[in-house]
């Protein structure tokens, strides 16, 4: 087996589309707690580059402007940490976002899925 090696270091942001751009940043800044790292024009995306992220997380979230080949509603297979899984789930459940069940395995931590207004689907997941 040949070793390679690569430019590519590490990951910088993972793209979600949305419908509504102000819709999506203030669900994911004002419910979620997110924070804001970048919104500057992007007209040639039909709209703006915005990127959120957790307080002192490295991987974005860029809410990019959805279009007939990356539509939105999707399941992103994004998974955001949480210390008290039950907390976050009766937190998000009082503000009125539709939460999954909170999922039990043994040998797994505590997780469940929720939808952001365009219902991309997201899991939060207990990890300290």
């Amino acid at each position: 087996m040949t070793e390679q090696t690569s430019n590519i270091h590490d990951v910088l942001s993972i793209g979600v589309p949305v419908a509504d751009q102000d819709r999506a940043l203030e669900f994911y800044l004002g419910t979620l707690g997110l924070e804001k790292r970048r919104d500057v024009p992007a007209p040639q995306l039909g709209g703006r580059w915005i990127e959120v992220a957790p307080p002192g997380g490295a991987v974005t979230i860029a809410l990019v402007p959805a279009r007939d080949k990356a539509p939105a509603g999707v399941e992103t297979g994004i998974r955001l940490k949480a210390r008290d899984a039950d907390a976050i789930h009766a937190e998000l459940q009082a503000r009125g976002v539709e939460v999954g069940e909170l999922l039990r395995w043994p040998g797994v931590p505590p997780m469940f899925q929720l939808h952001d207004p365009d219902g991309n689907g997201l899991e939060i997941v207990e990890s300290a």
